[in-house]
């Protein structure tokens, strides 16, 4: 067996191909499933007589209008031909998006057929039972014994319910005293802003389900006591998801904290520490703590592990907060963690374990034990937000989002009789528990089909996630030996820090140059002959995306790249920002040693003749 097929499983058979070498599979398939659907659609009630007749099929303006349909559907292919990016190739160090599965296009494809509305049972019996078991997997692969979890559009809307449950848990214990007080007696406001999460549902649980209606009915969800909840801490690689997020709930910006974070872009504990017990002595409440693992810009993880040991500390002293994980980027990540029985592996195991799945091409240390600590610290939080349409590699729109405690959901239920009707009989739906309504029953069948074709373990995705870990590490060496000559200009390139995930980022400098701004532009022009914003995007040899760190949101974590990329301080705060070029490497095939090495130089000469148009 080789290499790439050790355990039995062989990840090239699961895509289609930088250059379609997969599409016989794809086309067989695909016309299989069309044809079960077409048999599906003849055999139901065969007595009933087709509704289009082969007279209708022959009049003139059928034809014409078939016809018009085949030629909007060109005008189609012509537009998506000439605009779309190619994402599939190795040469995409863009955004979040890469090849996607396979059996997730083919699941999606066909599922899209039925039309399934996951809103409720009665409209998606097949998918809405994948979406159900699609939670358990979210909550399995995140270590929660008694969680549950649901599929979203996105990362932003399970953010958003991230916050939403914060909201509402710490606002029911105010809501217990106004209406049984005696459920909390002896206790302060104070006392009550700090109740643990577990505490909170173990006294819902505890009574009536009248008086727990008649609570929830004066909780932050009736917009009682909103301005008593407190603070919601951010790390400074937030997503802008979060800003929203604060708008839309009623919690505001204003009550949105920035946290510093470290010269390796990872939430400070310490700058968090001191802004909790500075809030604590004004006795203004922590709503809640979001981490990041693989923040957008950067993909690097925050110490969950540390964030957890601190609130547990600050626990002991009557100070609480509830942490959210934003893992939408690295949630995925955590298969590399878990063995076929979903065990969290041993770390002094890890590495053969890996070397078993071959897991990594490499023999090298490219998992540290920061990053160990930090996944295995995440059945911790109360919330985790996780995304299949990245890392998942499965089509777009497909966000999600897993909760501890299953009960949690009882916070932020809504029931409309109409899509949950208890005398029906029916399976619970997921619809009064989230905050969409209709949704597409095809998402819910890509992610299942992946997850059941790839377990969610290191038999599986850990495989193709290593893939991924391996290509951006070999990315990372390859930039930090790069320069080039441009007309006599020493062209040099800088990373901006070691990837903790699979992201990547760099700036291109002329040796020599203490002009921020200068370098800025520099970036700046290369991103546009990198990108869509220059030509037809279809013809560029090398695609890549951008960002700018500002103090605006960053504020002054990226003065020691600056500094060390030969800037002064003076130079930092006259332009207060510096020009970042940014990779995510998702693509399954670069881990390999010699597809790299073959495509290092495609890139290293494509870079060279757009800093060439540039600077020439």
């Amino acid at each position: 067996m080789t290499e790439k097929s050790r355990t039995g499983l062989n990840l090239d058979a699961l895509f289609i191909g930088d250059k379609s070498e997969n599409a016989d599979i794809f086309k067989k398939t695909m016309d299989k499933l069309i044809d079960e659907h077409m048999g599906w659609r003849l055999n139901y009630m065969p007595q009933d007589k087709p509704l289009i007749t082969e007279n209708d099929k022959g009049s003139e303006t059928f034809k014409k209008t078939s016809q018009h349909m085949q030629s909007v559907l060109d005008d189609l292919s012509v537009r998506l031909r000439s605009n779309s990016v190619p994402w599939h190739s190795p040469r995409y160090f863009g955004h979040m998006n890469s090849e996607t599965l396979m059996p997730a296009i083919l699941a999606y494809s066909y599922a899209m057929l039925w039309n399934g509305n996951n809103v409720a049972y009665e409209s998606s019996p097949g998918t809405s039972q994948m979406e159900e078991e699609v939670g358990q997997d979210f909550a399995t692969l995140n270590g929660y014994k008694d969680g549950w979890g649901h599929i979203s559009a996105d990362g932003s809307l399970a953010n958003m319910e991230g916050l939403w449950y914060a909201r509402n848990m710490k606002s029911l214990p105010l809501a217990m005293k106004k209406i049984k007080p005696e459920l909390v007696s002896g206790k302060s406001d104070w006392e009550l802003l700090n109740m643990s999460a577990e505490e909170v549902l173990e006294i819902l649980n505890s009574v009536d389900p009248e008086v727990a209606a008649d609570i929830k009915a004066h909780s932050a969800r009736a917009g009682h006591n909103m301005d008593k909840l407190g603070k919601w801490i951010v790390p400074q690689t937030k997503h802008y998801s979060w800003l929203k997020a604060a708008d839309v709930t009623g919690v505001g910006l204003d009550n949105v904290v920035s946290c510093p974070v470290d010269e390796h872009y990872r939430l400070d504990v310490d700058a968090l520490e001191k802004i909790i017990r500075d809030l604590a002595a004004k006795e203004i409440p922590v709503l809640g703590v979001v981490a990041v693992v693989g923040s957008t810009e950067e993909g690097q993880i925050d110490p969950v592990d540390k964030i957890v040991e601190l609130r547990d500390k600050l626990q002991q002293e009557g100070i609480y907060f509830y942490l959210h994980i934003d893992a939408a980027y690295g949630s995925y990540g955590r298969s590399l963690f878990l063995d076929e029985d979903n065990n969290f592996i041993p770390y002094d195991e890890l590495k053969t374990v890996h070397q078993k799945y071959g897991v990594f091409q490499e023999n090298k240390e490219y998992i540290s034990r920061y990053v160990y600590d930090v996944y295995k610290a995440f059945p911790e939080a109360q919330s985790i937000t996780v995304d299949p349409h990245k890392m998942g590699y499965v089509p777009y729109a497909a966000g999600g989002i897993t909760i501890r405690h299953k009960n949690m959901r009882d916070i932020i239920g809504y029931f409309p009789v109409y899509v949950y009707d208890k005398r029906s009989g029916a399976p619970a739906t997921l619809t009064p528990y989230i905050l969409e309504g209709s949704k597409a029953g095809a998402t819910a069948a890509a992610v299942w089909t992946a997850h059941r074709v790839l377990p969610l373990n290191v038999s599986g995705y850990g495989k193709l996630i290593g893939r991924s870990i391996e290509a951006a590490q070999r990315y990372y060496e390859f930039l930090k030996n790069l320069s080039f000559n441009i007309n006599g200009n020493e062209v040099e390139v800088n990373p901006l820090t070691k990837p903790d995930f699979n992201m990547v980022d760099w700036t291109f400098n002329v040796k020599g140059n203490t002009n921020l701004a200068k370098m800025n532009e520099l970036n700046l022009k290369f991103y546009q002959k990198a990108s869509f914003v220059d030509g037809p995007v279809y013809n560029n040899d090398f695609l890549t995306s951008h960002t700018d760190f500002a103090t605006d949101g960053y504020g002054d974590s990226p003065v020691p790249y600056v500094k060390s990329l030969g800037f002064s301080e003076d130079e930092w705060q006259k332009v207060q920002s510096v020009g970042i070029l940014r990779a995510c490497i998702l693509t399954p095939f670069l881990y390999d040693r010699d597809n790299f090495a073959s495509y290092a130089e495609k890139i290293k000469k494509a870079i060279e003749e757009k800093l060439t148009a540039i600077l020439g």
